[in-house]
């Protein structure tokens, strides 16, 4: 099994955090993966966008053209990696930023408020974590259990910020896993 998914958005909406945790949490359950970063000429409020691979078999290529998975922050992120999906993949898309659908009927769609909801859980600084959270719901490409620990880990210097982070995440894998049921 493999999965290819692309986390995108604007700089500063924690897409590379994002995608370097679900890579770490392939890598500590011994995985072969993949993280490649991609930013746009701005540091913040320019695109940025991370390919993360996940598989049991050696990776031939880091470069994904047409990937299985997206989760997308933003309306030019939808506009830009929707198309290239394959069909029978999953896009998580934040519509509290997004209005509108992606243009296919050949795919699964998670509709999250991240932005919302992660307001509502004490900062809206954490909508990554409630994208991720759908992403590893709507397709269990590692163990949620896992995902938290490496989460708790990534902030263990900073431990004031893992419960809001951790409750984005579990709220997030909720609305994922309605879509897989």
């Amino acid at each position: 099994m493999q999965a290819e998914v692309v986390f995108a958005g604007f700089g500063g909406q924690g897409v590379m955090l994002a995608g370097k945790l679900l890579a770490e949490t392939g890598m500590v359950l011994g995985k072969e993966v993949v993280w490649l970063p991609s930013y746009g000429p701005e540091m913040r409020g320019g695109t940025a966008n991370c390919t993360v691979i996940v598989g049991d078999e050696p990776i031939a290529s880091p470069i994904v053209r047409n990937p299985r998975d997206v989760a997308v922050m933003n309306r030019p992120s939808l506009d830009k990696f929707c198309p290239l999906m394959r069909p029978v993949g999953v896009a998580v898309v934040n519509k509290s930023l997004i209005t509108v659908d992606p243009d296919r009927d050949d795919i699964t769609v998670v509709n999250v408020p991240a932005n919302q909801i992660a307001i509502e859980a004490g900062t809206g600084r954490a909508a990554n974590m409630v994208m991720l959270g759908a992403y590893v719901g709507a397709t269990d490409i590692v163990p949620f259990e896992a995902l938290v620990e490496q989460v708790k880990h990534q902030f263990v210097k900073k431990a004031k910020l893992i419960p809001v982070n951790v409750k984005c995440l579990e709220e997030g894998y909720r609305l994922g896993q309605k879509k897989r049921a």
